[in-house]
């Protein structure tokens, strides 16, 4: 078993459990890329990997009642069939070169709107709060759709189980507590890429070594992630997660290195003028009031 591998997994476990996201966005591009893997079974490995890693996520949100079983129910009629579809249309594709340089195609752009989604989400994030949640009317046939073209781009590429679902959901539901948001989207992975990678594993389009290394660093540190992610700035964290994203998917692009370090260089100087982790600080604990002692 590769030691690297599983150390690469434990921080993309980490972030996951600081965030909430970036499984399959950052494992998929990270065993192509540094690890030499071709991209079909990097995504096939990837999601049996996400399949043994999200019910624990998944878990801490449903015990703590952030999870609306509706939407779940409506986002799963969808997704989990067109998972399903998604490996079969990438295995009708074929299994040549071609093959493997439009899946790369197909996931740098998955990343690119994920990076998108992400920012979307830091921009909502400033109209946040940790009052009540707001009562929510589920719309079905909008939410049906949202999983359909989820589980798609799934089958196809690994990504889109957090990244691209949760950012359908915060534009139909915009009133959906932060918190009930990645709840629900975790609780509906968990159909999602099981049946993703039941599919890829019916046509051997993945590795048991490559998957166990991974679930072996992933475990323990969405565990780690979620212990600290009420303490840990989680605002760099996912502002370091879109430079990452945004990077990875055009080095996917097969740009050249000097035309991603620019583009990755002015992210982060843009990240650090603009201050893309302010919407994500705590709110100041409210001071309790001084009692009046009388004269």
């Amino acid at each position: 078993m590769d030691l690297t591998m599983a150390l690469a997994g434990l921080g993309v476990g980490i972030i996951v459990g600081l965030t909430g996201m970036g499984g399959g966005a950052l494992m998929t591009p990270i065993l192509v890329l540094f690890f030499g893997i071709n991209p079909v079974a990097a995504i096939g490995s990837d999601l049996v990997a996400s399949a043994i890693m999200k019910p624990f996520g998944g878990a801490v949100h449903a015990r703590r009642g952030t999870v609306n079983w509706t939407l779940v129910a409506w986002l799963c009629a969808g997704s989990v069939p067109s998972a399903f579809l998604g490996v079969l249309l990438l295995r009708a594709f074929g299994d040549d070169e071609s093959l493997q340089h439009g899946v790369k195609i197909a996931l740098g752009v998955a990343l690119l709107l994920a990076v998108g989604g992400m920012l979307l989400k830091a921009w909502i994030s400033r109209r946040d709060g940790d009052g009540p949640a707001a009562p929510i009317t589920v719309r079905p046939v909008p939410t049906l759709l949202v999983g359909i073209m989820g589980g798609l781009v799934v089958g196809l590429t690994s990504v889109g189980s957090g990244s691209l679902i949760i950012v359908a959901l915060l534009a139909l539901y915009p009133m959906l507590r932060a918190n009930d948001l990645v709840g629900t989207d975790l609780v509906q992975a968990i159909p999602l890429v099981t049946a993703a990678a039941l599919g890829h594993m019916l046509f051997g389009d993945m590795s048991w070594g490559i998957a166990g290394a991974v679930v072996l660093g992933s475990i323990p540190g969405v565990l780690i992630g979620s212990r600290i992610s009420s303490r840990a700035p989680g605002g760099l964290v996912r502002s370091a997660l879109i430079i990452v994203l945004l990077a990875s998917s055009l080095k996917l692009f097969d740009l050249s290195t000097q035309v991603v370090g620019v583009v990755t260089g002015v992210a982060l100087v843009a990240a650090i003028v603009l201050g893309v982790t302010k919407p994500f600080r705590k709110a100041p604990a409210e001071q309790p009031e001084r009692e009046t002692v009388p004269v």
